[in-house]
């Protein structure tokens, strides 16, 4: 799926969150925003990511996390498995099970990110998407591991 026929599908299904990122890093400034839409399509679901105001030129992990954000880093969670197994277990820390929003801002500090899962949310659902300092590892013993918590932003899914 291309990402015009992705953000076409956004732009007419809800739920679609935009607000500042809550930051807890300078690697996210004050006043960063991100906008999240989740998309449930035949056969699965599409969510998209678009930021402003990152830091330009720099690689950041982002994934869906089971909690709200929160005043402190952890406060989101673990990331959310649609069939939930070991954290750093590539049967499951995998962007076939997770929510794997990974991007590389432009010269303006500007992102865009999407994924296509084969699956829909049901009665458990992510509340938060998570900036991470690095792009997502898929190696045995770190599959899922992005780094430090950056920044966050609830997202009711």
């Amino acid at each position: 799926m291309h990402l015009a026929v992705a953000l076409a599908l956004a732009a007419s299904f809800t739920p679609v969150v935009s607000g500042e990122l809550i930051s807890y890093d300078p690697r996210v400034p004050a006043g960063a925003r991100a906008v999240v839409a989740s998309v449930p399509i035949a056969g699965g679901t599409v969510v998209m990511l678009h930021t402003t105001g990152l830091l330009p030129n720099r690689d950041y992990g982002a994934h869906a996390h089971v909690n709200p954000c929160g005043p402190a880093p952890a406060d989101s969670g673990p990331h959310y498995q649609h069939v939930q197994g070991g954290a750093t277990d590539p049967a499951f820390a995998n962007p076939r099970n997770e929510i794997w929003l990974d991007f590389t801002t432009n010269a303006k500090g500007r992102g865009v990110a999407y994924t296509r899962v084969k699956w829909q949310f049901g009665e458990r659902r992510a509340k938060s998407v998570v900036l991470h300092e690095e792009h997502t590892h898929t190696e045995p013993g770190h599959a899922g591991t992005a780094g430090a918590r950056l920044g966050c932003l609830t997202v009711p899914f």
